[in-house]
């Protein structure tokens, strides 16, 4: 990695949000091992009260959460013209397919357990 990609990455923050917090604290360890700073919330309403969206480069967001679902975040960064890529996780099957949160504006989309390397290698598409 070259200096000036891990500097780049530094400066921007991915955002985790799950309810679970075994996933927050898997995903952001498996974020800053790779040189992100990456910052964790438990729920679509505390990122959005927290004033971070603009050093946000890439939010992962569970898709069934309690009040404010991943999907209901996404539709709503859409509406407010927002360009900070979401990727959508979930661990619990749903009728809606990947092609429906991709189509719904969504970056990615991955089932748990997340697949570290792609998950990552979308990231770094990006926040760079």
């Amino acid at each position: 990695m070259t200096r000036g990609l891990r500097m780049k990455m530094q400066d921007s923050t991915v955002v985790v949000i799950d309810d679970d917090l075994r996933v927050l604290e898997s995903l952001v360890n498996l974020l800053t091992s790779f040189g992100y700073k990456a910052k964790s919330y438990k729920s679509a309403e505390q990122f959005l009260k927290s004033g971070t969206l603009s050093q946000t480069c890439c939010i992962v967001t569970d898709v069934e959460m309690p009040q404010m679902t991943g999907l209901d975040l996404l539709k709503s960064l859409k509406n407010s013209n927002c360009a900070v890529p979401v990727i959508m996780i979930t661990g619990k099957p749903s009728a809606r397919s990947e092609a429906f949160y991709l189509e719904s504006g969504a970056l990615g989309f991955f089932r748990k357990p997340v697949d570290g390397d792609a998950l990552v290698e979308l990231i770094s598409s990006a926040c760079i």
